[in-house]
């Protein structure tokens, strides 16, 4: 698939969106006796919002914009990993689907992080 757009050239942007697939198929998967379609919602929300964030991020004029974008990014990936803990608590997951989550969660804001401390780098 050839590469339109500048974000797309991003690996925590190409990252976050196979985090966001894997989080939606866990998701889809999510049977309980009294369906929470607003708290699977949100987890689907706030999962796909991590690449979102970085993708109009880089799509902004500034660096700062960019970071902040980062920022809300993060924001979001963290979101997911609470609500997927919530989930786990409930019953709604297994715990080796809350760990896979967790270890890929936390290589995507390592790279968010990085990647904010390296524009913080090139503004100063």
């Amino acid at each position: 698939m050839k590469k339109r757009f500048i974000f797309e050239d991003l690996e925590v942007w190409q990252k976050a969106v196979d985090f966001s697939v894997r989080v939606i198929d866990i998701a889809e998967k999510i049977e309980t006796e009294r369906k929470h379609y607003r708290l699977i919602e949100q987890l689907e929300s706030a999962s796909t919002s991590v690449a979102l964030n970085i993708a109009e991020g880089k799509g902004r004029y500034s660096k700062k914009e960019f970071m902040q974008f980062l920022y809300v990014a993060r924001g979001s990936l963290y979101e997911t990993i609470t609500l997927m803990i919530i989930f786990c608590k409930k019953g709604w997951i297994v715990n080796s689907q809350l760990e896979e989550i967790e270890s890929f969660g936390e290589e995507i804001g390592k790279m968010i992080s990085s990647l904010i401390n390296s524009i913080k780098r090139s503004m100063s």
